[in-house]
This record gives structure tokens, C-alpha cells and sequence, in this order.
């Protein structure tokens, strides 16, 4: 205790030396009535100068921009903010002066600058006299025109106090001057851009007009603009009120001659923050804070001009001075803090230093109990983390397992729905043989239904459950789906009864998700309803959500049995020989996924409910969670990775050759005996024999399946369809794999139709057809291109960029008439049989018929444009000898080169 006690000893010496608390804070809140003439702003800067000596002080500005209720609504903002003192500028006094009543009646301190309120309820005013800017004004004018002549006077907004009081003192003033007259007054609302429009016709009106008086400098310059306009600018004289200096300030406009005077308003911001401060640090002060003014005119505006400049530059160097201390009083801060910081770390550290040797001293003793507990911590952490790596592994195998388990049902699956459904099409099957068929295909069915419902679970499971909704009638849904089950309702005498509030119901879901949803609960109805019972669907609109309810007279279920009923693989107490536990997990998932849910309410012996709700209108989140393909990866699939399907040559015994590859001997031998009564079957058992078969034989058609040992069914598709020797060739994919994604990973690398198992051999016979008349077409329209001009157009498609770099080869030699088919295929980089199969294929011609295709319809283009002999076309195309040009153009045209050229010369 005694080293806790010297550690705060010390702590308090410190906390002793760190400096007292700043100045205390305010918020002044200044409602100005504009902000938009160098007046108000010189006002604003000399109010901001003040306040850079008072860093606590906070200035919360409003500009009401010449709009009396706007600035009305900005002093209740202000007082809302919780403004320790209001300066406030009046834009009119008349509207104003009940609000500042109220705000002083609150308590809250104002001061009024510039133009008055018509009222007394003010802390304080600070501002120049308008009645003595008025009365100099008059005696300057009076002085000026060396009593006689006629004045104009351009006034501001009639309803502010500075113009009214300015005015009066004017006038007043002038009456000391008989010889004076004010010929006409002229509102200008302070403003340039109304006195201008406004002054020249009171001028055309009076031209005896010897001065011009405004009530400030910017509406003397646009006094002065007129009178140059009407070119009199040297014979009336203008005098302004402001006398700010600047370029664009009235003591500049006096030196340059444009004004003959005008009369000094200081702004007041400085004395206004000043007053201010005294005001809320209760501090004695002024009520009325009168500001001077004096006359700036050829005889002094030089010195005042000087001293301007010297008040701004010594201003900017006191500017830069208070930020030069602020930097240093940041950094003496700074330096200061850390001071503190590393001197209370010193004595922290030495009194812990000294708490460590005293708990050294006692921890001895405790070090080799320490030492060994650690060790066993050490050890049971290793092997912790030895047993969440083994159960994540363990976890990882059993999913793989799992999925590839169920993955691997379905080949036998198809090896068994294959054959059974091929046995019941037989017309002279024996009754007892058909109905033992109809149970194996029943059950065969029945334990792919099971298949799906689990690979839906891991999908769920993993989050890849894709989810298209659209909107749907569910009465019309529902419907369609209850038939499936009146068969089973008849044979056991169950009345199924469906009653829809609504003929329609529009809703929006996923019609296979929901399916399987729906289909589950009347299974699971019909599982367990007594024979003569009772099953009811109900679907009616509920408020913001659609209910359906499947109610059953079944044995009800228990309470607690209701707890469990919808998790994964709970069968309950009295399980159902056919119940696998996932059905009602499974739809409850898939209500979900449409942000609905299922219940169920039951009473033992007396049946069970279950009801499905959901939003009756759009998900907001289904949408997300769709996993449709971007229409972007669509079109990129469509016209840039998709091959185009070729049509091949059959066989010379009539018959086009597919080649199979599956390694599942028993699968592999079932296609092969169903392909086998309409094609010639070449059979692989890997994907590496089976890429090499293909392109050693090119075959017509190739059936892969997709998990192969060696190289996978997907791998050969895309060496298939990058290979320019088998590119033509059409490829069927055949998996297990159903996912979404799965089948367009497949159909990207270059699959032409892609098949889930177990799947139908008829359809797989339909199919292989329909590729090899598609191909037919392609081929055709191959040669019709050829037969029109022997430019091919430039795609990405791999057949047709050879096609075109065999057209492109053969027409740069074309006048050698010992071009080979040996050299040809050299160039092309293929054997001379493999380019025998691939012309075939494509173009159902070989390479020399091929040659001379494009030598003779070259020719033709010659004949028909240019000035040349029979002879000559013939050498350039590259026959050679004229006679055989003659033969092969006639057998291919019906007509002699001499006479197709004649032909064409008459026209």
C-alpha cells in the first residue's frame, strides 16, 4: 500500500501543474438582414477580426437576404439553438420589433446594429446616427453647391429606420439653404440595380438636377452610371454615404472623381462583439454606442485613403500574428501534454517498477506451479485447436461426402428408370410384370423425390438455394397441384376439398420452390389421414399477408411433438414407415425463403393444421436473392463462348458415329445398346481416352459425362471446342449435377445440350437428332456463303475463323497450279485426313473440290470485270491449261467461259 500511496503522491503533483480550465464558451448569434454589398460584408469581416481573440466564442450566422419574415423564422432557429446573446441587423424594423421584444423578454441579451427597432426593449445598440449622417450630408450639400441649386435625393427602403431617419435630418439640414431645393426623391432600396431604371426619367424630368444624394455609395455609383449614360456625369455631383475603402469602396470612387464626396458609416462589428463580450461577462457597458462620421471629400480623402491601407495591412499582420501564436500555443500545448505524459509514465513506471520487485520477490515462490499450469494451457489449447481443425475437416468430408453420395444415386437411378420405363412401353407385357414394373418405377421415382429433397437441404444449407420469383394467381397454383393426389383420395375414400375465398389471388413466389412446399404438406396429410377421411385446403387473403392452411382428420399430434415437428430428420414417436423426417424441414425452409412462415396447430385424435403465410404483396429482398444469370453473362455466352453447331457427314455405312464417354460400365453399355439402333457408338471409359478418340476419328456427335477420372467431362468440352480439328463437333454433357450454376459453368465451356440424371434415352435420342439437323443447316449456310463470294466474314467463332484462314490460304496461292491438299493441311496445321473430316464436316465437300470452288468463282469475277482473254483467267487462277478451265467452268456453270462473258458484256 505504501508504493500505491507514493504513486499518488506523485500523480497529484502533476495533476497539480496541468493548466486551468479555458475560457468558458458562448454562442453569439448574429441575424443579419443581407449579406450581399460590401457594407455587410466589411461588417461581418471586422466582427470575424474581433472574434479570432476570443477562441471560445462560437458566431452563428444568418442571412435573411432583404426578407423580413425569413429573418423572423431564422431568429426562432437561433433561439432554438440555444444562443447565450442575439445582434441582430433589422431588414425592416416594423415586423421586426416584436420579435426582438420577445427574445429580450426571455432574457436573452440584444443588440441591435445598423438600423434601429421601433421599440426600446434592446440590451444595447451599436451603430452610426442616421439623423447625423442625414444633417452632415445637408450641410456638406448645402456647402458644396455654395447655397443654391437643385438636388436630387435617392433614398433606401422607406420602411427601414437608417432611411427614414436619414432622410428627415437631410431635408431638415437643407433648410438652413433657401437657395436649395430638393427637386424629387428617388426610392432606390439600396440597391444599384433598382436605381438604375429607375433614375433616368427623373432626371429627363429635371434637368436642372445640380446633385445627386444617396443614401449609401452603391446607389451613388449607379447614380453616377446614369448621369454618364445621359452625359452628365461632369455636370452633377454625387454624394454617397459608406466611405468604405477598397477598390470598389466609396474613398476610391472619391479619389478617381466619380463621387465629389461621401460621408463615413462605420459598420460597428468590431464594437458590436466587443459589446457583446462585456454584456455576457456581465462586465459594465453602453446602451447606446454611437459611431462617428465625417466627411470624405478631394481635401482629405488622400490621408484617410493612406491611413485605410495602413488599418488593412496592419490588420493582415496581426492576422498573421494570432496565427502564428495559435501554431505556437498548439505546439507549446502539445509539447506540454506529452510533458505530462511522459513525466506520469516515469512515475507510473517507477512505481510499478517497485510494485514488480516487491511481487517478484513474493511470485518466486509461485514460478514453477506457474511454469507447469501454463504448460498444461499451452498443451490443451494445441489441442483444442487440433479438434476444431478436425471437426471442421470431418465436417467438410461428411458435407463432400454427402453431396457426392447423392450425386452418385443418380447414375444407378438412371440405369433403373431407364430400362423399366422402356419394359412398360412394350404392348405385350403380362399383367403381373406391368404391376410389379409400375411399384420398382413407383419407388424408383419416389427415391429421387428423396434424392432432391436432400440435395435441396444442402443447398439451403449453404446458402445456394436460387429464389426466381414472379407474380403469380397461387388459386390457379394450388389447383394444378391438387389433381396429383385425387387418384390416392379416390382409392382410399378421402374426401380432399379445396376452398379458395377468391377466384384469384395474385401473389408473388417461386412456382418450383412453393411446389415442393405445398406438395409436402398434402403428402404429409395423406400419410397420415385414416382411410374415409377428410383433408381440407384453405387459401384466403389475410390483411398484408395470404394464408394457407392444409387440415387433415388425421391422429393430431402431441405438444411436444409440435416443438420438433418441422426440424431436420425428426420423425417423431410413431414414425411413419415413410417418412424420411425432411419433408416438413424442407418446406418450412422454402416458405421461408419467401420471407413467410409455417405453423401448426393440432389436438391429439382430432387431426392437425398446417399453415403456410405470406406477404401478399413483392418482397423487398427476393429480388437479391434470385440467382439468375446477368443479362450481361447471358449475351456473353450467346455470341462470344457458345460454338456454333456444324452439321457433319454420316458415315459410309449411312449412319453418323458418336463417341461416349462414361465411366460407369453399366451406364456406358446401357447408351451404348440404346445409340447403338441409330448411330455407330465409339466407347471411352476416361476423359483422357476419350479426348484422344475424338480427335483421332472426329466423330459426329460426342455424349460425355461430366465427373470422369482423369480429365472431367467439362475440361474435354473446352479442349474440344478450342481445338480447330473438333470444334464442329456437337457434345452433350451428362451429370449429376443439377445447380444452376453447375449447368452454366457446362454450357459456357462449349456444351451443345446438357442433361441432369437420371434422364430420359428417348429424349437423349430426340436430342442428338435435332443437333445433327442443325448442323446440316449450318453447313448449308456455309456453302451458300462460299457459293456467293469466297470472303468469309471475320468472327470469333472457331469454325468460321477457319474456314477463313483456309479460304485466305488457298486464294494466296491460287495461281500456282500445284497447290496440294499435303501442303494445305501442313499450313493449317493439320494431318492431310483431319482436314479431309473437317471440310467434309463443315462444307460436305472435300479440300480439291473445295480449290477449285474458289478458283472458279474467281474466275467468274474476273470475266465479268476486266479486259482479259479465256487464257489468262485460266493461268491466274491456277489451272493448267485453258481446255480444263473451259471443262470445269462449263460442268460447274452449264456454260463455256467464252459465252458466260459474252453474256455479261451485252448488258
Amino acid at each position: 500500500m505504501k508504493y500505491v500511496a507514493l504513486l499518488s503522491f506523485f500523480i497529484g503533483i502533476f495533476a497539480g501543474c496541468t493548466p486551468g480550465p479555458n475560457e468558458k464558451q458562448y454562442t453569439i448569434g448574429f441575424a443579419q438582414c443581407t449579406n450581399g454589398d460590401e457594407w455587410r460584408k466589411a461588417m461581418q469581416e471586422s466582427m470575424e477580426k474581433e472574434l479570432s481573440f476570443h477562441p471560445g466564442v462560437r458566431l452563428i450566422l444568418k442571412d435573411a437576404h432583404d426578407d423580413s419574415q425569413l429573418q423572423i423564422r431564422q431568429i426562432r432557429e437561433l433561439m432554438d439553438e440555444g444562443i447565450d446573446l442575439l445582434i441582430i441587423s433589422p431588414n425592416e424594423a416594423e415586423p421586426i420589433t416584436p420579435l426582438v421584444e420577445e427574445v429580450f423578454n426571455r432574457g436573452i441579451p440584444v443588440i441591435i446594429v445598423d438600423r434601429r427597432t421601433n421599440s426600446k426593449l434592446y440590451t444595447s445598440y451599436v451603430g452610426g446616427d442616421n439623423l447625423q449622417i442625414g444633417r452632415t450630408a445637408g450641410q456638406y450639400v448645402g456647402e458644396l453647391l455654395h447655397k443654391q441649386g437643385n438636388v436630387l435625393e435617392i433614398t433606401g427602403t422607406p420602411s427601414a429606420s437608417a432611411a427614414s431617419e436619414r432622410h428627415s435630418a437631410f431635408v431638415s439640414a437643407l433648410k438652413a439653404y433657401p437657395g436649395i431645393r430638393v427637386v424629387a426623391t428617388v426610392n432606390g432600396d439600396w440597391e444599384r440595380k433598382y436605381v438604375m431604371p429607375r433614375l433616368p426619367a427623373v432626371l429627363k424630368a429635371h434637368p436642372e438636377t445640380d446633385l445627386i444624394f444617396a443614401h449609401n455609395d452603391r446607389m451613388a455609383l449607379g447614380a453616377y452610371l446614369v448621369c454618364k449614360e445621359l452625359g452628365l456625369e461632369h455636370r452633377v455631383k454625387i454624394v454617397g454615404v459608406d466611405g468604405l475603402s477598397g477598390a470598389s469602396g466609396g474613398i476610391q470612387f472619391v479619389q478617381d472623381g466619380v463621387f465629389a464626396g461621401t460621408l463615413l458609416y462605420p459598420t460597428g462589428g468590431e464594437e458590436a462583439i466587443r459589446t457583446a463580450l462585456k454584456i455576457l461577462r456581465k462586465e459594465p457597458y453602453e446602451k447606446e454606442n454611437i459611431l462617428g462620421t465625417l466627411v470624405i471629400d478631394s481635401t482629405n480623402v488622400h490621408i484617410l485613403k493612406q491611413q485605410s491601407e495602413k488599418i488593412v495591412s496592419q490588420q493582415h499582420d496581426i492576422h498573421r500574428q494570432q496565427e502564428r501564436i495559435q501554431e505556437q500555443t498548439r505546439l507549446y500545448t502539445s509539447q506540454q501534454t506529452v510533458l505530462y505524459i511522459v513525466g506520469a509514465s516515469l512515475l507510473a513506471a517507477l512505481a510499478f517498477a517497485l510494485i514488480a520487485y516487491r511481487s517478484l520477490r513474493q511470485n518466486r515462490r509461485f514460478s514453477r506451479t506457474l511454469e507447469k499450469q501454463n504448460a498444461e494451457i499451452s498443451a490443451q489449447r494445441n489441442r483444442i485447436a487440433e479438434m476444431a481443425d478436425q471437426a471442421r475437416e470431418s465436417t467438410e468430408v461428411k458435407l463432400r461426402f454427402f453431396t457426392n453420395f447423392s450425386h452418385e444415386l443418380r447414375t444407378p437411378l438412371t440405369l433403373i428408370l431407364g430400362p423399366v420405363d422402356e419394359l412398360l412401353a412394350a404392348p405385350d407385357l403380362a399383367p403381373s410384370h406391368r404391376k410389379d414394373l409400375e411399384v420398382v418405377r413407383r419407388n424408383a421415382r419416389l427415391l429421387l423425390k428423396l434424392i432432391n429433397q436432400l440435395m435441396d437441404f444442402r443447398k439451403i444449407e449453404v446458402g445456394k438455394m436460387p429464389v426466381r420469383i414472379a407474380e403469380q394467381d397461387l388459386v390457379d397454383f394450388i389447383r394444378k397441384i391438387i389433381p396429383a393426389f385425387e387418384k390416392t383420395a379416390r382409392q382410399r375414400g378421402i374426401q380432399l376439398r379445396f376452398l379458395p375465398s377468391e377466384a384469384r389471388i395474385p401473389v408473388w413466389f417461386d412456382a418450383n420452390l412453393l411446389d415442393k412446399a405445398v406438395f409436402n404438406l398434402l403428402a404429409n396429410a395423406f400419410k397420415y389421414t385414416p382411410d374415409q377421411g377428410t383433408i381440407t385446403v384453405v387459401l384466403q387473403p389475410a390483411g398484408d399477408s395470404v394464408r394457407l392452411r392444409v387440415e387433415d382428420t388425421g391422429p393430431g399430434i402431441s405438444e411436444e411433438e409440435q416443438r420438433h415437428i418441422f426440424e431436420w430428420f425428426y420423425q417423431g414417436k410413431t414414425p411413419s414407415p415413410m417418412s424420411s423426417g425432411i419433408g416438413l424441414a424442407l418446406a418450412r425452409e422454402l416458405v421461408q425463403l419467401h420471407h413467410g412462415s409455417i405453423s401448426v396447430r393440432s389436438t391429439p385424435g382430432k387431426g392437425s393444421t398446417f399453415e403456410i403465410s405470406m406477404p401478399a404483396g413483392k418482397p423487398a429482398l427476393l429480388p437479391d436473392q434470385a440467382e439468375a444469370l446477368p443479362a450481361a453473362s447471358v449475351a456473353e455466352w450467346t455470341d462470344e463462348e457458345r460454338q456454333p453447331e456444324e452439321a457433319l457427314p454420316v458415315s459410309a455405312e449411312g449412319s453418323a458415329t458418336v463417341l461416349l464417354i462414361e465411366d460407369n460400365d453399366e451406364l456406358r453399355s446401357f447408351l451404348a445398346r440404346k445409340l447403338g439402333a441409330r448411330f455407330q457408338v465409339v466407347e471411352a471409359a476416361d476423359g483422357e481416352s476419350g479426348l484422344s478418340l475424338a480427335i483421332d476419328t472426329l466423330p459426329d456427335l460426342i455424349v460425355s459425362d461430366v465427373m470422369l477420372p482423369g480429365r472431367s467431362g467439362l475440361e474435354i468440352a473446352e479442349a474440344l471446342k478450342q481445338d480447330w480439328r473438333t470444334s464442329h463437333i456437337p457434345l452433350v454433357l451428362l451429370t449429376a449435377r443439377s445447380a444452376s450454376d453447375q449447368q452454366i459453368e457446362g454450357v459456357r465451356t462449349g456444351a451443345d445440350l446438357y442433361l441432369t440424371k437420371p434422364f430420359d434415352p428417348t429424349f437423349l435420342l430426340e436430342s442428338l437428332q435435332t443437333l445433327l439437323k442443325n448442323r446440316e443447316l449450318v453447313r448449308e449456310h456455309f456453302r451458300r456463303e462460299l457459293s456467293i463470294d469466297t470472303s468469309v466474314p471475320v468472327t470469333q467463332r472457331t469454325d468460321r475463323k477457319f474456314i477463313q484462314d483456309l479460304t485466305e490460304l488457298v486464294e494466296k496461292n491460287l495461281q500456282r497450279s500445284d497447290m496440294s491438299v499435303d501442303e494445305l493441311a501442313r499450313e493449317m496445321g493439320l494431318s492431310r485426313v483431319q482436314l479431309y473430316r473437317k471440310v467434309k464436316a463443315l462444307l460436305d465437300c472435300g479440300v480439291t473440290d473445295f480449290i477449285q470452288n474458289i478458283r472458279l468463282t474467281r474466275a467468274r469475277h474476273l470475266l465479268v470485270s476486266e479486259p482479259v482473254t479465256i487464257a489468262e483467267v485460266a493461268y491466274r487462277v491456277g489451272f493448267s491449261s485453258p481446255t480444263y478451265f473451259s471443262t470445269a467452268f462449263k460442268a460447274k456453270y452449264n456454260i463455256s467461259p467464252s459465252e458466260f462473258k459474252n453474256l455479261h458484256a451485252q448488258r
